[in-house]
């Protein structure tokens, strides 16, 4: 694992701290667990998205689904199993952990788990201050010059 000293980087700049709380998120991700479970994350509308995650043999009791300070994180845990005596156990059932960082603005919805599928409902709110406006140019108006008329000799 592979580790980056942004110290340096950060003496010189004012409010980027989310960006060394990025860097170990993503060296966080190279380990083994990274894949597990697999998800997708999909545009369902201009400001609206959804995130899909396999939880097969998961509950509604074993899932957490938490929001904290633009972070959304998915736990899950299934509860002690029973003694059975396996001959051969395929069907992943480990604990999990995964992160999602989430964009300013960016609320979650809902979530619904069916057919071992776990969808995220999350939609982007823009406050109107930050939406784009039009801004009306005036144009000033600049008196003519009028030629100055005086009486002919005769």
């Amino acid at each position: 694992m592979r580790t980056y000293d942004l110290t340096p980087l950060f003496r010189s700049t004012v409010g980027f701290d989310r960006f060394a709380e990025l860097f170990d998120a993503l060296s966080r991700a190279e380990n083994g667990n990274a894949s597990y479970p697999p998800y997708n994350i999909e545009k369902t509308g201009d400001n609206s998205y959804r995130i899909t995650m396999a939880v097969s043999g998961f509950g509604e009791d074993d899932l957490a689904v938490t929001v904290r300070e633009n972070l959304l994180t998915v736990a899950g845990k299934l509860a002690d199993q029973d003694d059975a005596n396996y001959l051969h156990r395929g069907i992943a059932t480990r604990a999990f952990e995964r992160k999602f960082n989430l964009e300013d603005h960016v609320k979650v919805t809902g979530a619904e788990l069916s057919n071992g599928l776990l969808r995220i409902e999350l939609e982007r709110e823009l406050p109107e201050a930050m939406k784009p406006r039009r801004i009306n140019i005036r144009g000033v108006s600049t008196p003519r010059k009028k030629a100055i008329e005086g009486s002919k000799a005769a």
